[in-house]
């Protein structure tokens, strides 16, 4: 199995283009997958520059419904005239960055005949699951971080009920492909104790002080490989990976194989 990653906000490659966001192309036995578009069509043109067809890919999910996972949405859909998008049920309310951004998704394409809406857990196929995890009680919960849904003329801590997670089940081994952990990093891991876990943390807030040591020192306790990026944080990332045995960071036109 291969993760590219399409974009992210840091490249070591001068071919490869940037933007705060995520886009991953994951290439497993039996199917070509979209994880995430970015905010723009971005990653589709990092994705010629690679020589990845996007028009081969069979099925696309959006992780949750922010700008800078869906904006891509439209420019996909445009590209491909086959492929599902499995976005959970939530994700086109209005979400914002406190009470003034908005950093939704474009509400006109949720009545797209590709769009399939997912509430709960969905089994894709016997190697592909979708959940989001909404009925699991949250022990490690990190807040909303001034992200907010808006509900009639109010705005509410958001509660990242839009997230959802990609299980991928292949040659024994069990792949965690995570957005941005919205709902908490280490209640995720806990959740599914995944062989390997390849998205963000949502930590770029954090300072680098014990509470973040603390947080590292809980994900290594477990045997899971961390590949993370995006809102994981530069910072937070090199300083956690002196916590951790098992962290990397995953950046725009790298591929990893697992």
């Amino acid at each position: 199995m291969k993760i590219t990653a399409l974009l992210e906000n840091t490249t070591k490659r001068n071919d490869m283009q940037i933007e705060h966001g995520l886009s991953l192309y994951i290439e497993t036995q039996e199917h070509k997958i979209l994880f995430d578009m970015g905010q723009t069509d971005l990653f589709a043109r990092n994705a010629e520059v690679m020589g990845i067809d996007l028009g081969k890919v069979d099925l696309a999910i959006l992780s949750h419904g922010h700008y800078d996972h869906g904006g891509g949405l439209s420019k996909f859909l445009e590209l491909n005239a086959n492929a599902p998008v499995y976005i959970q049920t939530d994700a086109f309310l209005p979400h914002y960055n406190g009470n003034a951004k908005y950093i939704g998704l474009d509400t006109s394409l949720s009545s797209h005949p590709r769009i399939r809406f997912v509430n709960g857990t969905l089994s894709l196929d016997k190697h592909l699951t979708l959940t989001d995890c909404n009925d699991r009680v949250r022990l490690h919960d990190m807040g909303a971080f001034g992200l907010t849904e808006k509900v009639g003329n109010d705005f509410i801590p958001d509660d990242f009920r839009h997230e959802q997670y990609l299980l991928i089940e292949e040659n024994g081994k069990r792949i965690l492909l995570s957005g941005c952990s919205h709902k908490g990093i280490i209640d995720i891991v806990e959740w599914f104790e995944p062989d390997v876990l390849v998205g963000g943390f949502h930590f770029s807030k954090l300072p680098l002080d014990d509470r973040l040591v603390d947080a590292s020192q809980q994900l290594d306790a477990h045997s899971t490989v961390y590949y993370t990026c995006h809102c994981t944080g530069e910072a937070q990332f090199e300083f956690m990976h002196q916590h951790m045995a098992n962290l990397c960071y995953l950046s725009c036109g790298q591929t990893v194989e697992i």
